[in-house]
C-alpha cells in the first residue's frame, strides 16, 4: 500500500514551490493522487519514551488524515493566499478525524468562500463524502466539518498537550503535498511562542514553528509528536531563496488553542443538527 521514496526527492519538490519573502497559505487547487511518500527525516529509529518509530506512528495516525476539497464560487480576501488562490475554483487542504461521529478538523482558509454543498472529504481508500461546515473560527483559522459516518471506518487522532512541547522535540506531519496522499514528513520544533495572522486579520499566538517540510495542501493536517499525539494544526509556511539554497519554516496552531475552540465549536455543531 505504501511506496517509500528517498527524502531528497521530497525536499527537492518542496524547494520548487518557494516564493521569495512571501508567506504562503497552506491551501491550493487541484489534486493528483499518486502514492504515499514517507520521509522519516531526523527522527531517531524509535522514541525512547514510547518505543514508537515514525513508521509506527504513521500506521496508527495516517488513516485518520483526510483530503478536504471546497468548490469556491466567489473570491475570498485571504491574507494567507496569493491573488491566484482567491479566484473561483477548487481549494484543497488536509484535515483529520477528531471523533467517531464524523467530525473533521481543518483550517478555516481551506473552506472559506465555499458554496453550499461544495465541501467534500476524501477518506482512506478513496471514499469521498459531502461535508457540512458545522463550526468555524476565522480568528483562529479553524473549522469543523461533519460527514455522515455511516459505512466509514473512522480513526480519530488523539490530541496531546502543546504546553509540554519543547524546542528540539521531534515532529511528524501527515498530509497531501502535491497531491501525494497521506505523506509523512518529519522535523523538530524549531521555536515556540511565534505569532501568525489569521484570515480575519487577528493575531494567532503561541504558534509552534517546525522545520518539518510541508506544502500548501498539508494545510489543516496534524503536527504530531513522538508519542503519536497531535500537538498542532499545520497552517502556514514561509519560504525564501538565497545563495545557500531554499529556506522553509512551517507554523502550526497549538492543539491547546484548538482544544478550547473545539469544545465550543462542537457545541455549535450539535445545535446545528
Amino acid at each position: 500500500m505504501k511506496s517509500l521514496l528517498r527524502s531528497s526527492l521530497l525536499s527537492a519538490a518542496v524547494g520548487g514551490l518557494t516564493v521569495v519573502g512571501v508567506l504562503l497559505a497552506l491551501g491550493v487547487t487541484g489534486r493528483r493522487t499518486i502514492r504515499t511518500v514517507v520521509d522519516e527525516g531526523p527522527l531517531s529509529a524509535s522514541n525512547t519514551a514510547t518505543g514508537l518509530t515514525p513508521y509506527d506512528i504513521y500506521e496508527e495516525d495516517a488513516p485518520g488524515v483526510v483530503l478536504v476539497r471546497a468548490d469556491v464560487d466567489q473570491p475570498v480576501a485571504n491574507p494567507f493566499e496569493s491573488s491566484a488562490g482567491q479566484q473561483p475554483g477548487v481549494s484543497t487542504g488536509s484535515g483529520f478525524e477528531v471523533d467517531s461521529q464524523g467530525d473533521i478538523l481543518t483550517n478555516y482558509h481551506v473552506i472559506a468562500g465555499a458554496r453550499s454543498g461544495g465541501v467534500s472529504v476524501e477518506f482512506e481508500h478513496g471514499v469521498t463524502k459531502v461535508a457540512r461546515v458545522v463550526g468555524e473560527e476565522p480568528d483562529e483559522d479553524l473549522a469543523i466539518l461533519r460527514v455522515d459516518a455511516q459505512g466509514l471506518d473512522l480513526n480519530p487522532l488523539e490530541l496531546g498537550d502543546s504546553a509540554t512541547t519543547r524546542v528540539g522535540d521531534p515532529t511528524l506531519a501527515i498530509g497531501d503535498p502535491f497531491g501525494l496522499d497521506r505523506t509523512l514528513s518529519s522535523g523538530i520544533v524549531s521555536a515556540l511562542q511565534r505569532q501568525i495572522t489569521a484570515p480575519s486579520g487577528f493575531a494567532i499566538d503561541n504558534v509552534i514553528q517546525t522545520d518539518a517540510p510541508l506544502d500548501p495542501t498539508t494545510s489543516g493536517g496534524p503536527l504530531i509528536d513522538a508519542a503519536g499525539l497531535v500537538i498542532g494544526v499545520n497552517s502556514e509556511i514561509e519560504t525564501s531563496e538565497g545563495a545557500s539554497g531554499t529556506v522553509l519554516v512551517s507554523f502550526a496552531i497549538p492543539i491547546n488553542t484548538v482544544s478550547a475552540l473545539l469544545r465550543r465549536l462542537r457545541h455549535v455543531a450539535v445545535g446545528s443538527k
